[in-house]
Protein backbone atom coordinates (compact mmCIF):
# COMPACT_ATOMS: atom_id res chain seq x y z
CA UNK A 1 0.00 0.00 0.00
CA UNK A 2 1.25 3.67 -0.72
CA UNK A 3 2.69 5.39 2.12
CA UNK A 4 0.88 7.80 3.89
CA UNK A 5 1.13 10.25 7.29
CA UNK A 6 -0.88 8.73 10.13
CA UNK A 7 -5.21 8.91 9.49
CA UNK A 8 -4.83 10.09 5.85
CA UNK A 9 -6.63 7.86 3.24
CA UNK A 10 -3.51 6.83 0.94
CA UNK A 11 -4.60 8.43 -2.87
CA UNK A 12 -6.34 6.54 -5.49
CA UNK A 13 -4.36 4.61 -8.29
CA UNK A 14 -4.90 7.30 -10.79
CA UNK A 15 -3.06 10.12 -8.14
CA UNK A 16 -0.12 7.06 -6.86
CA UNK A 17 3.36 9.13 -6.85
CA UNK A 18 5.73 8.64 -9.96
CA UNK A 19 9.82 8.77 -8.89
CA UNK A 20 11.63 10.05 -11.89
CA UNK A 21 14.85 8.51 -11.07
CA UNK A 22 18.55 10.01 -12.24
CA UNK A 23 21.33 7.60 -12.62
CA UNK A 24 24.77 8.28 -14.12
CA UNK A 25 25.00 5.51 -16.28
CA UNK A 26 23.13 2.72 -17.79
CA UNK A 27 26.27 0.46 -17.75
CA UNK A 28 27.59 0.27 -14.26
CA UNK A 29 25.92 -2.38 -12.07
CA UNK A 30 25.44 -0.80 -9.36
CA UNK A 31 23.17 1.89 -10.97
CA UNK A 32 20.94 -1.02 -12.34
CA UNK A 33 20.73 -2.51 -8.85
CA UNK A 34 19.50 1.01 -7.59
CA UNK A 35 17.34 1.16 -10.00
CA UNK A 36 15.74 -2.11 -9.34
CA UNK A 37 15.83 -1.12 -5.83
CA UNK A 38 13.64 2.19 -6.16
CA UNK A 39 11.21 0.07 -8.81
CA UNK A 40 10.40 -2.48 -6.15
CA UNK A 41 9.83 -0.04 -2.72
CA UNK A 42 7.91 1.57 -5.10
CA UNK A 43 5.82 -1.25 -6.17
CA UNK A 44 5.60 -2.05 -2.68
CA UNK A 45 3.68 1.09 -1.86
CA UNK A 46 1.66 1.61 -5.20
CA UNK A 47 3.69 4.12 -6.47
CA UNK A 48 6.12 3.78 -9.81
CA UNK A 49 9.60 4.64 -10.88
CA UNK A 50 10.49 6.43 -14.31
CA UNK A 51 13.77 5.80 -15.34
CA UNK A 52 16.09 8.67 -16.67
CA UNK A 53 19.40 7.45 -18.40
CA UNK A 54 21.95 8.81 -20.11
CA UNK A 55 23.04 7.06 -23.24
CA UNK A 56 26.13 8.24 -23.15
CA UNK A 57 27.68 7.31 -18.99
CA UNK A 58 28.50 10.08 -17.02
CA UNK A 59 27.01 12.58 -19.72
CA UNK A 60 26.19 15.87 -17.48
CA UNK A 61 24.96 17.55 -20.61
CA UNK A 62 22.51 14.64 -21.63
CA UNK A 63 21.47 14.45 -18.13
CA UNK A 64 20.70 18.54 -18.09
CA UNK A 65 18.50 17.92 -20.69
CA UNK A 66 16.69 14.86 -19.32
CA UNK A 67 15.73 17.11 -16.23
CA UNK A 68 14.46 19.77 -18.53
CA UNK A 69 12.30 16.90 -20.06
CA UNK A 70 11.15 15.74 -16.89
CA UNK A 71 10.01 19.68 -15.92
CA UNK A 72 8.24 20.47 -19.64
CA UNK A 73 6.43 16.49 -19.85
CA UNK A 74 6.56 14.47 -17.26
CA UNK A 75 6.48 16.60 -14.21
CA UNK A 76 7.34 13.61 -11.47
CA UNK A 77 5.95 14.07 -7.91
CA UNK A 78 9.69 13.64 -7.16
CA UNK A 79 13.07 13.04 -8.06
CA UNK A 80 15.74 10.38 -6.76
CA UNK A 81 18.91 12.38 -8.75
CA UNK A 82 22.52 11.12 -8.62
CA UNK A 83 24.28 13.98 -10.63
CA UNK A 84 26.58 13.13 -13.50
CA UNK A 85 28.89 16.42 -12.35
CA UNK A 86 28.33 17.53 -9.04
CA UNK A 87 28.95 21.14 -9.96
CA UNK A 88 27.69 21.15 -13.90
CA UNK A 89 24.18 19.98 -12.58
CA UNK A 90 23.98 22.98 -9.61
CA UNK A 91 21.98 24.72 -12.32
CA UNK A 92 19.41 21.61 -13.40
CA UNK A 93 18.91 20.99 -9.80
CA UNK A 94 18.34 24.82 -9.40
CA UNK A 95 15.42 24.81 -11.88
CA UNK A 96 14.03 21.91 -9.78
CA UNK A 97 14.21 23.20 -6.61
CA UNK A 98 12.14 26.38 -8.51
CA UNK A 99 9.64 24.15 -9.67
CA UNK A 100 8.83 22.88 -6.43
CA UNK A 101 9.77 18.96 -7.18
CA UNK A 102 11.16 17.34 -4.34
CA UNK A 103 14.44 15.79 -4.28
CA UNK A 104 16.26 13.04 -2.77
CA UNK A 105 20.27 12.64 -3.37
CA UNK A 106 21.98 9.38 -3.62
CA UNK A 107 25.29 8.69 -4.21
CA UNK A 108 26.84 11.80 -5.12
CA UNK A 109 26.29 14.59 -2.40
CA UNK A 110 25.77 17.95 -4.55
CA UNK A 111 24.49 21.64 -3.60
CA UNK A 112 20.97 22.19 -3.87
CA UNK A 113 17.74 21.67 -2.13
CA UNK A 114 17.26 18.09 -0.98
CA UNK A 115 14.75 16.61 1.29
CA UNK A 116 17.54 13.80 2.14
CA UNK A 117 20.83 12.07 0.91
CA UNK A 118 21.17 8.10 0.77
CA UNK A 119 24.85 6.73 0.88
CA UNK A 120 27.63 6.08 2.23
CA UNK A 121 30.85 7.37 3.99
CA UNK A 122 33.22 7.41 1.02
CA UNK A 123 36.22 8.30 2.69
CA UNK A 124 35.77 5.62 5.34
CA UNK A 125 35.19 3.08 3.09
CA UNK A 126 38.17 3.80 0.91
CA UNK A 127 40.49 3.98 4.16
CA UNK A 128 39.13 0.36 4.89
CA UNK A 129 39.69 -1.25 1.39
CA UNK A 130 43.19 0.16 1.66
CA UNK A 131 44.10 -0.92 4.61
CA UNK A 132 42.80 -4.67 3.59
CA UNK A 133 45.26 -4.70 0.88
CA UNK A 134 48.29 -2.93 2.80
CA UNK A 135 47.85 -5.42 5.82
CA UNK A 136 47.64 -8.14 2.74
CA UNK A 137 51.14 -7.04 1.31
CA UNK A 138 52.39 -7.19 5.05
CA UNK A 139 52.92 -3.37 5.18
CA UNK A 140 55.33 -2.88 2.15
CA UNK A 141 54.93 -2.59 -1.28
CA UNK A 142 54.20 -0.66 -4.41
CA UNK A 143 50.58 0.05 -5.40
CA UNK A 144 48.95 2.19 -8.06
CA UNK A 145 45.16 3.83 -8.35
CA UNK A 146 42.38 3.18 -10.90
CA UNK A 147 40.18 6.40 -10.26
CA UNK A 148 36.87 7.21 -11.41
CA UNK A 149 35.81 10.97 -12.84
CA UNK A 150 37.08 13.86 -10.97
CA UNK A 151 33.30 15.02 -11.54
CA UNK A 152 32.24 12.28 -9.65
CA UNK A 153 32.68 13.07 -5.46
CA UNK A 154 32.48 9.28 -4.72
CA UNK A 155 35.65 9.23 -6.62
CA UNK A 156 37.23 12.66 -5.42
CA UNK A 157 36.38 11.03 -1.52
CA UNK A 158 37.55 7.76 -2.52
CA UNK A 159 40.76 8.63 -3.84
CA UNK A 160 41.39 11.26 -0.65
CA UNK A 161 40.56 7.97 1.57
CA UNK A 162 43.09 5.82 -0.13
CA UNK A 163 45.99 8.37 -0.27
CA UNK A 164 45.18 8.76 3.54
CA UNK A 165 45.45 5.24 4.39
CA UNK A 166 48.72 4.78 2.29
CA UNK A 167 50.22 8.28 4.01
CA UNK A 168 50.34 5.98 7.60
CA UNK A 169 52.57 3.53 5.93
CA UNK A 170 55.81 4.49 4.64
CA UNK A 171 56.55 0.93 3.36
CA UNK A 172 53.75 1.82 1.05
CA UNK A 173 54.81 3.15 -2.94
CA UNK A 174 52.12 4.78 -4.50
CA UNK A 175 53.66 4.76 -7.81
CA UNK A 176 50.54 6.09 -9.69
CA UNK A 177 47.28 6.81 -10.74
CA UNK A 178 44.95 6.41 -14.28
CA UNK A 179 41.51 7.18 -14.94
CA UNK A 180 39.09 4.39 -15.61
CA UNK A 181 35.70 6.40 -15.61
CA UNK A 182 34.43 3.56 -13.30
CA UNK A 183 33.77 1.50 -16.33
CA UNK A 184 35.06 -1.86 -16.61
CA UNK A 185 37.01 -1.01 -20.28
CA UNK A 186 38.42 2.06 -18.48
CA UNK A 187 39.38 0.18 -15.75
CA UNK A 188 41.38 -2.39 -18.58
CA UNK A 189 42.58 0.65 -19.97
CA UNK A 190 44.02 2.17 -17.16
CA UNK A 191 45.52 -1.19 -15.60
CA UNK A 192 47.44 -1.82 -19.26
CA UNK A 193 49.14 2.20 -18.93
CA UNK A 194 49.95 1.61 -15.46
CA UNK A 195 51.29 -2.05 -16.33
CA UNK A 196 53.49 0.07 -19.50
CA UNK A 197 54.63 2.62 -17.46
CA UNK A 198 55.90 0.36 -13.96
CA UNK A 199 57.54 -3.24 -14.33
CA UNK A 200 56.52 -3.95 -10.94
CA UNK A 201 53.24 -3.53 -9.41
CA UNK A 202 51.96 -5.44 -6.50
CA UNK A 203 48.72 -3.87 -5.45
CA UNK A 204 46.40 -2.33 -7.29
CA UNK A 205 42.98 0.06 -5.50
CA UNK A 206 40.16 0.84 -8.28
CA UNK A 207 37.77 3.55 -6.63
CA UNK A 208 34.67 1.04 -7.82
CA UNK A 209 34.52 -2.94 -8.79
CA UNK A 210 33.92 -2.42 -12.28
CA UNK A 211 37.10 -0.75 -12.93
CA UNK A 212 38.17 -3.86 -10.36
CA UNK A 213 37.33 -6.12 -12.72
CA UNK A 214 38.92 -4.66 -15.61
CA UNK A 215 41.83 -4.16 -13.76
CA UNK A 216 41.89 -8.12 -13.86
CA UNK A 217 41.29 -8.94 -17.01
CA UNK A 218 44.37 -6.50 -17.79
CA UNK A 219 46.72 -8.19 -15.35
CA UNK A 220 45.52 -11.98 -16.37
CA UNK A 221 45.75 -11.24 -20.30
CA UNK A 222 49.38 -9.92 -19.81
CA UNK A 223 50.19 -12.91 -17.35
CA UNK A 224 51.03 -10.52 -14.16
CA UNK A 225 49.82 -10.54 -10.84
CA UNK A 226 48.95 -8.04 -8.34
CA UNK A 227 46.87 -8.14 -5.35
CA UNK A 228 43.43 -6.06 -6.11
CA UNK A 229 40.80 -4.59 -4.20
CA UNK A 230 37.40 -2.71 -5.57
CA UNK A 231 34.07 -1.23 -3.85
CA UNK A 232 30.57 -1.58 -4.58
CA UNK A 233 30.05 -5.38 -3.57
CA UNK A 234 28.83 -5.85 -6.80
CA UNK A 235 27.84 -9.85 -7.65
CA UNK A 236 30.84 -10.60 -9.80
CA UNK A 237 33.37 -8.69 -7.53
CA UNK A 238 32.32 -11.07 -4.89
CA UNK A 239 32.26 -13.77 -6.91
CA UNK A 240 35.91 -13.08 -7.48
CA UNK A 241 36.45 -12.60 -4.50
CA UNK A 242 35.24 -15.78 -3.42
CA UNK A 243 37.63 -17.39 -6.39
CA UNK A 244 40.31 -15.87 -4.80
CA UNK A 245 40.91 -13.32 -8.16
CA UNK A 246 39.99 -9.92 -6.20
CA UNK A 247 41.71 -9.78 -2.53
CA UNK A 248 38.58 -7.77 -1.22
CA UNK A 249 36.01 -4.95 -2.26
CA UNK A 250 33.29 -3.13 0.08
CA UNK A 251 29.50 -3.64 0.64
CA UNK A 252 28.31 -0.69 -1.14
CA UNK A 253 24.33 -2.02 -1.69
CA UNK A 254 22.86 0.02 -4.66
CA UNK A 255 19.56 -2.10 -4.09
CA UNK A 256 19.02 -1.38 -0.79
CA UNK A 257 20.31 2.42 -1.74
CA UNK A 258 17.78 2.91 -3.92
CA UNK A 259 14.97 1.29 -2.25
CA UNK A 260 15.55 3.46 0.59
CA UNK A 261 15.75 6.44 -1.49
CA UNK A 262 12.41 5.26 -2.97
CA UNK A 263 11.10 5.04 0.73
CA UNK A 264 12.21 8.66 2.05
CA UNK A 265 10.41 10.40 -1.04
CA UNK A 266 7.38 8.76 -0.41
CA UNK A 267 7.97 9.32 3.10
CA UNK A 268 8.13 13.05 2.34
CA UNK A 269 5.29 12.78 -0.30
CA UNK A 270 3.37 11.34 2.91
CA UNK A 271 3.93 14.14 5.58
CA UNK A 272 6.24 11.60 7.38
CA UNK A 273 9.33 12.42 8.42
CA UNK A 274 12.69 12.07 6.92
CA UNK A 275 16.11 12.47 8.26
CA UNK A 276 18.54 14.85 5.98
CA UNK A 277 21.21 11.99 5.51
CA UNK A 278 20.73 8.08 5.31
CA UNK A 279 24.09 6.97 5.21
CA UNK A 280 24.72 3.18 5.10
CA UNK A 281 27.12 0.31 6.79
CA UNK A 282 30.01 -0.89 4.68
CA UNK A 283 31.72 -3.45 5.34
CA UNK A 284 35.17 -5.31 3.86
CA UNK A 285 33.83 -8.07 1.88
CA UNK A 286 36.60 -10.69 1.60
CA UNK A 287 36.98 -14.30 1.04
CA UNK A 288 35.82 -15.21 4.58
CA UNK A 289 32.90 -13.61 4.34
CA UNK A 290 31.83 -13.21 1.30
CA UNK A 291 29.21 -15.81 0.78
CA UNK A 292 27.03 -13.23 2.29
CA UNK A 293 27.08 -11.37 -0.82
CA UNK A 294 26.97 -13.57 -3.67
CA UNK A 295 22.65 -13.28 -3.59
CA UNK A 296 22.04 -11.14 -6.56
CA UNK A 297 19.70 -7.82 -6.22
CA UNK A 298 16.77 -9.26 -7.79
CA UNK A 299 16.54 -11.78 -4.92
CA UNK A 300 17.00 -9.75 -1.97
CA UNK A 301 14.33 -8.92 0.31
CA UNK A 302 13.31 -5.04 0.37
CA UNK A 303 14.96 -3.57 3.07
CA UNK A 304 13.07 -2.15 6.51
CA UNK A 305 12.94 1.58 6.66
CA UNK A 306 13.27 1.22 10.83
CA UNK A 307 16.18 -0.99 9.97
CA UNK A 308 18.64 2.03 8.67
CA UNK A 309 16.81 4.85 10.19
CA UNK A 310 16.15 5.76 14.10
CA UNK A 311 14.05 7.97 15.40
Amino acid sequence: MPIAARGRACPPAASRPRLAVFVKNGENPNYRAFLLGAARAAAAHGARILPQVPSTPDDPVEQAALVRRALREIRPDAILFAPADDRAMEGPVAELNAAGIPLVGFVNRMRGRFVSFVGADDEAMARAAAARLIAALGGAGRVALIEGPETAPTSRDRGRGFRAEIARHPGIVLLGSAPGRYLRRGGYAAMRALLAAHPRIEGVIATNDSMALGALDALEEQGRRALVVGNNGIPEAVRAVGEGRLLATMDYDGFRMGALAALAALRHLGGLPVPAEILLPAAVIHRGNHAAWLTPPEARPLPAWDAFVRG
